[in-house]
């Protein structure tokens, strides 16, 4: 008993050391450190007012304990099976996407000229830094009926124009196609980096052995950055519910509101604008519990089939 006590202070005496000799590198840590403890830990107390009668008056110690009234609430809503499909929907048609930041680092990857691999990355990541205000600005500029790129480019043809954001149907693939332009170059960068890390003997080896370029990317390029793209698959899976609100609320209008009515929308519509706080937090939840069931079924199911995971 004394030597695993001993044992014990003298690993808590390294530890500290350590810290102590490397106390630069926590200092800087210590900044995004305070910022998750601050906005996503403090935040958690919040939680119970999903199960709770909020009132801002008494608040939330004070407010009645009503259990899971609040989620049966929801889920016997009229729309509520319309709002999850919807949720669903766009959800998985973004994962499918998923494949492309991928396809197009590897393409970028094989680009020789230096100046027109840096151009064509230049001109991919600028989308990522233009607000999502902008973006559904562009989206109904360019789909507009009468004035609308798209439109004009049907109309050379002699098609018929389309009003697209009056159509229910094309809201699921305008909202995914406009995030896959904005993100596609800024989604490469990972990819980017892992594939910088290939040893370029192995390269030059499997081209002396006669392989093509082709056999290089799915034989060699593929298989070594393979743990970054499952890990990556991981974390989008984990937020499968999780869609965006800002460009959705932005897209929506009363003609296509069948199909982009989601939770986030819905949560914003209860929360805020009908200050019903608890409802729209039992919704919140709701919402984060299924995200994590996800991504904890993923997770196993990677490990066991290709052995990598989160953790």
């Amino acid at each position: 008993m004394n030597a695993m006590r001993t044992i014990r202070a003298n690993h808590r005496r390294q530890y500290f050391q350590r810290m102590k000799s490397s106390w630069q590198q926590y200092t800087l840590i210590l900044p995004a450190i305070a910022a998750v403890f601050l906005f996503h830990y403090i935040p958690i107390y919040g939680v119970q007012i999903a199960f709770k009668d909020f009132r801002n008056l008494i608040g939330i110690r004070g407010s009645e304990w009503i259990g899971l009234n609040h989620f049966q609430k929801f889920i016997e809503y009229p729309m509520f099976w319309s709002i999850l499909k919807n949720t669903v929907v766009i959800s998985l048609y973004s994962i499918a996407t998923f494949p492309c930041s991928l396809i197009f680092a590897l393409m970028i990857n094989e680009l020789k000229n230096g100046m027109f691999k840096n151009t064509v990355q230049m001109l991919t990541y600028a989308p990522h830094f233009v607000s999502t205000v902008v973006v559904a600005s562009m989206v109904m500029l360019f789909l507009n009926r009468e004035s609308g790129v798209i439109n004009h480019v049907l109309s050379a043809f002699g098609a018929q124009r389309q009003d697209f954001m009056g159509v229910p149907e094309y809201f699921s693939s305008i909202y995914v196609w406009s995030g896959v332009w904005q993100e596609l170059g800024w989604g490469t960068i990972i990819y980017l980096a892992a594939l910088s890390s290939i040893s370029p003997e192995m390269i030059e080896s499997a081209k002396i052995d006669g392989a093509s370029r082709l056999k290089i990317v799915r034989y060699i390029n593929l298989p070594s950055i393979m743990p970054t793209v499952i890990t990556l698959l991981i974390l989008r899976t984990g937020s499968l519910l999780s869609v965006g609100f800002e460009k959705t609320y932005l897209l929506q209008n009363s003609l296509n509101i069948s199909s982009s009515r989601v939770i986030s929308t819905y949560v914003y519509e209860v929360g805020l604008l009908n200050t019903q706080y608890s409802y729209s937090s039992a919704i919140g939840l709701f919402n984060n519990v299924i995200n994590i069931a996800f991504i904890l079924i993923v997770n196993g199911i990677s490990k066991r089939v290709t052995q990598v995971g989160l953790w």
